[in-house]
């Protein structure tokens, strides 16, 4: 969507603070020991309490509150109480919701326990990769260009790209045009513009640059079992820098 009111912009902060809170506080509980059902539990509370629904559940009937996905699983991994988090693991969480109408998306990842450095460096550098494209998300610039502050992060320090998982625009529903690439994407040329919602959300592995949907029909996960990380933000573009919707409170 695009902004067109004050109004507009202060819903996708109310909504945006929420997603942010939820993403927080099941952050904060991973642990080794803890299962993804019990994280889901956490994330669905906080919707529940500012009386948001999950955006997987409503558009998509996404079976759990939130996407929680593990090691080689890259999105869309269904939370269970029988999936219990081991040191040594990476988790991503996912948590978009709407409220009132307007929606808003956010995502991390995170180490269980003792984790190698490679997996160390593999979360510090997405995290970096994603402020890499905020950076040039500025109205007037192409949408290429944060796809190329992203690819070149990443592979500076060794790790793929995953191509075909992309940022998205957001705001009046979850998955809205346009889409965001995590590569060059040299054919892009579209330009950003003042006022545009979107989410960028680089996907990093320690190999894979593909993926494939599993058997129960939702989890994405690459193909050669490399591991993945994911860290994800809503935006407002503006002249300057964007406005981000999905920052810890």
């Amino acid at each position: 969507m695009t902004i067109n009111h004050q109004s507009d912009l202060e819903a996708l902060q109310k909504i945006g603070a929420v997603v942010a809170e939820a993403r927080d506080a099941m952050g904060q509980a991973v642990e080794p020991g803890i299962t993804t059902g019990d994280l889901d539990a956490i994330g669905k509370s906080v919707l529940d309490k500012h009386g948001a629904r999950s955006a997987p559940q409503l558009a998509y009937k996404f079976p759990a509150a939130t996407c929680i996905s593990v090691n080689d699983e890259l999105a869309h991994g269904i939370p269970s109480p029988r999936r219990m988090l081991k040191s040594g693991d990476l988790v991503n969480i996912d948590v978009s919701a709407e409220l009132d109408g307007y929606w808003a998306d956010t995502g991390a990842s995170f180490a269980v326990g003792i984790v190698s450095a490679r997996d160390l460096e593999l979360l510090a550098v997405t995290k970096q990769a994603l402020h890499d494209g905020m950076r040039e998300a500025r109205a007037g610039n192409a949408l290429r260009e944060i796809g190329r502050a992203v690819e070149k992060r990443a592979q500076r320090s060794g790790f793929a790209v995953v191509r075909n998982l992309c940022g998205h625009g957001v705001g009046r529903f979850i998955h809205e045009p346009p889409s965001v690439p995590n590569t060059k994407a040299e054919g892009s040329r579209q330009r950003l513009w003042e006022g545009l919602v979107i989410t960028i959300e680089p996907f990093l592995t320690t190999g894979a640059s593909s993926y494939y949907e599993a058997s129960d029909g939702w989890t994405l996960r690459t193909p050669d079992g490399s591991r993945g990380a994911q860290f994800e933000h809503t935006m407002v573009i503006t002249k300057g820098a964007p406005i981000v919707l999905t920052r810890a409170a």
